[in-house]
């Protein structure tokens, strides 16, 4: 009888941790840099939706820097997502003793 209850759990926490899974799917994050000349927009799976650049960085003089502004609003995106997920997902690590799950 506990096996079965298991089990249910189980598939209960499965299907909880594809709901959640999903929302972040749909869920975006935005990192900055230089100022908020360029931005970056990352799902809480950690995939770029979008780049904004600000007309006043794109100057073919600054390409390095542009490159570098980019690279920093990926970094700040893609450290926001991993937050959120960590966040939605840290939930279903606790209490079950699963060391390394999140």
């Amino acid at each position: 009888m506990k096996m079965d209850h298991i089990l249910k759990q189980a598939k209960k926490l499965q299907a909880e941790m594809a709901r959640v899974q999903e929302e972040l799917a749909n869920e975006v994050v935005e990192g900055s840099a230089g100022g908020g000349l360029v931005k970056v927009k990352a799902n809480g799976q950690g995939d770029i939706v979008g780049i904004d650049i600000d007309v006043e960085v794109i100057d073919p003089e600054e390409k390095e820097m542009l490159e570098d502004l980019i690279l920093a609003a990926i970094s700040d995106a893609l450290t926001k997502s991993r937050e959120l997920a960590q966040k939605r997902m840290g939930a279903f690590s606790k209490g079950f003793g699963l060391p390394g799950l999140m």
